[in-house]
């Protein structure tokens, strides 16, 4: 790419690998303070952007970093300076690519522009290429014009703005870029010049690879015709589209200049697989790392099979984003869901396996299996045609040994299905427009680090996101609306799910999810959901709410904080359990719920929004706290916030521990839940056994397990009238029921009394 004049110069600066010795905080004139040892710059050898790198503090109000070598400022050359940063912790400051002019004999050259257009950094660890061009010549697009007396420059970058952030930077390119200002003879290279027929039948890839060769940095033209590309296309040079390409659906076009959605559809006329070879291209070269779709529209009459769209990778470990457009479903038979039925054998000892399934060959990987003892959100993560064998995404809880299945393949938008792994796949600002017709995304069966976010997904017939398996290990969600196409119906008739996740260490974090018959079903553990917004509401006077969030693993060790949970149920069950019974296991425990928002408009009075529902005997809770939230109903009281679904059993209230109910707030709500609960008790006539209720208060009516203080308020009465002090001896779990607490003193008397009880031991 270099001019003449510029071959056999070395302008591309060392690596910051070779020393921070060479690298100036100042102008990077000689004996100027370098970052070699400074406190607040560090070599990094492998960011995972980057590979080796620079990492700065910045703490200066323009932080200053210039290469100390000397960049010779040549008449009619252009110099485009390049590198590439991201910000990792604390204050977002500005970035700018800047340099130092100086004469042949070494003194500053004053009155010229030293700085590049300067970037707003806004975003953690989102990679920003800042480039700037400087040359001797007053040109569109030259950011710095330094006049005939400069020899040389000392180039790199300035921080600018707040202090305190943490900034990565890349190694530095400087390049001849020349041409880009000084046409040979025109400014495009037309690749009929190379011998490109354009017919549609002749192989013009040699044409295509000569003419982006002699570009040198000019836009290569692709003239109106149809030109067949037969095997792999990677053009370096930018390009324009008048004609179109045909290639095989295994042959990959990399446009290195053009790595948008725009240019795709210029090459190939159609914007299905213009998306599908982008996408292509995506997975199979490092140049790029996003695929933007410039907020283009696809209308879609089918899912897109994005494995068979790269068609040569099985799995893929490598952070890739699509980001900005719209997918739209077009009213077709395509998105109908595909429905089998067949029998199956189930063993609880091989949890995750259906087996003697006889017409196997028809169920498709990413089915839903619904049937007698099959929890929500069950799916067939693989198919063994061989062994008439099914793998499933979660255990079965109570099916007879062989019984009736019905196996529903949904269609998506996005499906990911064909790949045994996805790895730090994002899918950003992007809406899917369903229609009522089609569902979002469909994820691989394993995988880790799926990013969803700053999306909108509208409308779904049945499903919004869905996880066949394991592919949603720490799974991100976060700043996505979900808007319901069932907002009309009532709650109890509505059958979409927003997402689910059948693995650990989800971030659901600061979305909306409107009206959704389910908001998410969630498996595994250790997950978070913060500042989500779900509501679930409808029409019906006095009407029933049904579950929002489900929880289906018994010690979830969960955060569940700064929510507004609104008209629907947190419900907390065991049903992808193959073995639902307690059994020296962990039991229900590790959730917390804290500083959420409750409410509830026109229910039922029996509604609550906190539900346990075991799915087999002996379980009970622990370590378990609700704490800190508003609880509201409106137009309406209901009985209580929490309670117990014993459908299929109840709970063990005398192994509850470590469970509180404390400082919430309630409104329109008839029987406030504490625990621990302190309580005023009055004995208007004397007795030697006070019996005590404080059970209405007590969570998922469990027992009077523990008093943890008895304080007198006044004087204890005799049957003189006379004050005693004594000090009584406590029952606690009294009555048939266990729910009361007992005082017993050593002779009838009067008197008021504090209690303090709990419904668990705390320890």
């Amino acid at each position: 790419m270099n001019k003449a004049i510029t071959e056999g110069l070395v302008l591309t600066p060392p690596a910051f690998v070779d020393g921070l010795d060479v690298w100036s905080s100042e102008n990077g004139t000689p004996g100027s303070a370098t970052y070699d040892n400074a406190v607040n710059a560090a070599f990094v050898p492998a960011d995972q952007d980057f590979g080796g790198c620079l990492e700065i503090l910045k703490t200066q109000t323009t932080t200053k970093l210039r290469w100390m070598g000397q960049t010779p400022i040549l008449p009619g050359c252009y110099l485009r300076i390049s590198t590439r940063v991201k910000v990792l912790s604390g204050s977002f400051p500005n970035v700018r690519i800047a340099g130092y002019p100086l004469n042949a004999s070494d003194a500053p050259v004053t009155g010229l522009i030293e700085l590049g257009t300067e970037t707003v950094l806004d975003s953690y660890g989102e990679v920003i290429e800042v480039s700037a061009i400087v040359g001797t010549g007053n040109r569109g697009g030259v950011d710095m014009v330094w006049t005939p007396e400069v020899a040389y420059g000392h180039f790199g970058l300035d921080l600018t703005g707040s202090n305190g952030g943490v900034v990565r930077v890349e190694d530095f390119t400087i390049e001849d870029i020349t041409s880009a200002f000084l046409r040979d003879m025109i400014s495009v290279v037309d690749v009929r010049d190379f011998g490109a027929v354009g017919d549609g039948v002749t192989d013009d890839t040699a044409a295509f690879e000569a003419a982006d060769t002699a570009a040198a940095g000019r836009v290569v033209l692709v003239p109106g015709g149809t030109f067949r590309i037969a095997s792999n296309l990677t053009v370096d040079s930018p390009v324009r589209f008048e004609g179109t390409l045909t290639m095989p659906d295994t042959a990959r076009l990399a446009l290195i200049r053009n790595f948008d959605l725009d240019s795709y559809i210029d090459a190939f006329g159609d914007e299905v697989l213009a998306f599908r070879k982008g996408f292509q291209a995506l997975l199979n070269y490092s140049d790029h790392d996003a695929f933007d779709m410039c907020g283009r529209r696809v209308e879609l009459d089918g899912p897109i099979d994005l494995q068979a769209a790269v068609n040569n990778q099985t799995d893929f470990l490598v952070r890739r984003v699509v980001r900005n457009g719209q997918f739209y479903a077009l009213d077709s038979a395509n998105w109908d869901p595909d429905v089998v039925t067949s029998n199956g054998s189930y063993n609880p000892a091989n949890p995750y396996q259906l087996t003697n399934v006889p017409n196997i060959a028809n169920i498709q990987p990413g089915s839903q299996i619904t049937g007698t003892g099959v929890g929500r959100e069950v799916y067939v993560r693989y198919v063994n045609v061989g062994a008439n064998s099914l793998t499933l995404s979660q255990p079965l809880y109570g099916p007879a040994a062989t019984q009736s299945y019905t196996f529903t393949r949904y269609k998506y938008m996005l499906d990911f299905s064909g790949f045994t792994q996805i790895n730090r796949m994002t899918l950003s600002d992007i809406e899917f427009q369903n229609n009522g017709r089609s569902n979002s995304i469909l994820l691989s069966p394993a995988g880790e680090n799926f990013m969803v976010k700053d999306c909108f997904v509208i409308k779904p017939r049945n499903k919004g996101i869905t996880s066949p398996g394991r592919g949603c290990q720490d799974f991100h969600l976060d700043r996505t609306q979900f808007i319901s196409n069932e907002q009309g119906l009532a709650a109890t008739d509505r059958v979409s799910v927003g997402f689910n996740v059948n693995a650990n260490d989800a971030k659901i974090r600061d979305n909306r999810f409107q009206r959704m018959g389910l908001t998410a079903v969630m498996h595994g553990e250790s997950h978070l959901l913060v500042g989500n917004h779900w509501f679930q509401g409808d029409e019906v006077p006095d009407g029933p709410r049904v579950p929002g969030m489900v929880f289906t693993y018994e010690n979830v060790s969960t955060v569940i904080t700064g929510n507004y949970i609104d008209n629907n149920i947190i419900e907390w069950t065991n049903e992808h359990d193959a073995t639902p019974d307690f059994a020296n296991e962990f039991s229900f425990g590790g959730m917390t719920i804290t500083g959420n928002i409750f409410r509830a408009q026109d229910v039922a009075s029996w509604h609550n929004w906190i539900v346990i529902k075991p799915y087999g005997s002996g379980h009970f809770l622990s370590d378990f706290h609700v704490n800190g939230n508003t609880f509201k109903a409106i137009k309406g009281n209901i009985d209580r916030v929490e309670g117990v679904d014993d459908s299929f059993a109840g709970l063990d209230y005398w192994q509850m521990r470590n469970v509180t109910f404390e400082r919430n707030t309630f409104a329109s709500v008839s029987q406030r839940t504490i625990s621990p609960v302190s309580l005023e008790f009055e004995q208007n006539t004397n007795a030697t056994t006070w019996t005590l209720d404080p059970s209405a208060y007590l969570p998922f009516g469990g027992n009077a397990r523990e008093v943890v203080g008895v304080v007198t308020e006044g004087e204890i009465l005799n049957g003189s009238g006379t004050a005693v002090y004594y000090t009584p001896a406590v029952v606690p779990n009294a009555g048939t029921e266990y729910k009361y607490v007992q005082l017993k003193w050593p002779e009838p008397v009067r008197g008021k009394v504090r209690l303090t009880v709990r419904v668990d031991k705390p320890v």
